[in-house]
């Protein structure tokens, strides 16, 4: 054999040898599966029908004009608009002058009337025992017994005019009668006022409400829907708010209808005056998320979906209760939690054990 011949051989065996581990390399190398990219969108759940708003005034719901029970001459004013009071609080008082000249006058009539009762009282005890001795007539008793009678009404009646006097004199001091604030002063000192004239107006924070004008299309909305209230210097901030009357006619000019609504819980970031924002909702809608067609898939055991986790990659069946289905869209009610990020496109190709990539995010 020939050196040439030997080399080829030598040769051979080791394009062979190269040849079969090679080979060997390819049966033991696991083939890799790129991760398939997908379009996601994220899970948002709401009302099926849109909220109406409606831009409101806060007011007190109850506002009162307080006035002094007897008529005067106004003395001095204590408040002004904008202050506080508490029960009781002094607001006003009329010049007690001419009052109180009535009270004594009436401590007069009575100290009479008490002195004209003992004598005639007296005497009545004098002609019950003269008739009993037989020394007078039933004509003289029943002339005492009637003078008697007369004297303890003039003494009842001025007793009572006394409480009268003194109750006027009372009544020269207008006090609040209920926590609040006041919002308008309609007196000034020097000023005559009357009986009953408007004086004071105090509004009561014991509740509070928004006034809006409502459409007619809204009135059922308003009558059973869930209302919420915000003001404007803090929107982030809701209130739960309940329908307290609603007007049964519409205005003339704007072809509207006042509401006004309580807020229980309003705190003092709710002030009196303020500009509101009413949130109307229809009260029995539960809220869905809206979903493409392209995002649910059937495999025999109901509807689901796919939720991706955007960092691994990883992602999960979720079985989902549909609540109905429209021209393009699927309207989820439950099964996939907010926020969740689900498949959109392609969800047929996919295994729950599949590697995704996701490459765009829709907003839906």
């Amino acid at each position: 054999m020939s050196k040439s011949t030997s080399f080829a051989i030598k040769f051979m065996g080791l394009v062979l040898a190269a040849g079969s581990l090679a080979a060997c390399n390819a049966i033991t190398a696991e083939p890799v599966t790129p991760a398939r990219p997908v379009l996601v969108t994220t899970v948002h759940y709401q009302r099926l029908s849109a909220d109406r708003s409606f831009v409101g005034t806060v007011r007190p719901r109850i506002e009162s004009d307080l006035g002094f029970r007897v008529a005067g001459k106004v003395q001095k004013r204590l408040v002004e608009v904008g202050a506080p009071v508490v029960t009781g609080q002094a607001l006003a008082t009329l010049d007690e002058v001419d009052l109180k000249l009535q009270a004594e006058q009436a401590a007069a009539e009575q100290r009479a009337a008490t002195g004209v009762l003992a004598q005639a009282a007296a005497a009545e005890t004098r002609a019950v025992e003269l008739k009993q001795k037989g020394w007078a007539t039933q004509a003289q008793l029943d002339q005492a017994k009637a003078t008697a009678d007369e004297a303890r009404a003039r003494l009842n009646r001025a007793e009572r005019s006394v409480d009268l006097t003194q109750n006027s004199l009372s009544y020269a001091t207008l006090t609040a009668d209920a926590p609040g604030v006041v919002t308008a002063t309609l007196i000034e000192p020097g000023q005559v006022v009357a009986a009953g004239q408007a004086a004071i107006r105090v509004a009561r924070l014991a509740e509070k409400e928004v006034v809006v004008a409502i459409p007619e299309t809204m009135l059922a909305r308003a009558r059973s829907g869930e209302a919420r209230v915000s003001v404007w210097s803090n929107p982030r901030k809701q209130y739960v708010a309940r329908l307290r009357e609603l007007a049964p006619s519409a205005d003339a000019m704007t072809r509207t209808y006042l509401a006004k609504f309580s807020i229980p819980d309003a705190d003092d970031d709710v002030q009196l005056g303020m500009t509101a924002t009413l949130a109307l909702s229809e009260a029995a809608s539960a809220p869905v998320a809206r979903l493409p067609l392209s995002a649910l898939f059937d495999q025999g055991d109901g509807a689901s979906l796919y939720v991706a986790d955007t960092r691994s990659g990883a992602i999960t069946r979720k079985r989902v209760t549909v609540k109905a289905y429209e021209s393009g869209d699927v309207l989820i009610a439950s099964g996939v939690a907010e926020g969740a990020d689900v498949v959109v496109a392609g969800v047929q190709k996919l295994d729950p054990g599949q590697k995704v990539r996701v490459v765009s995010s829709l907003s839906f």
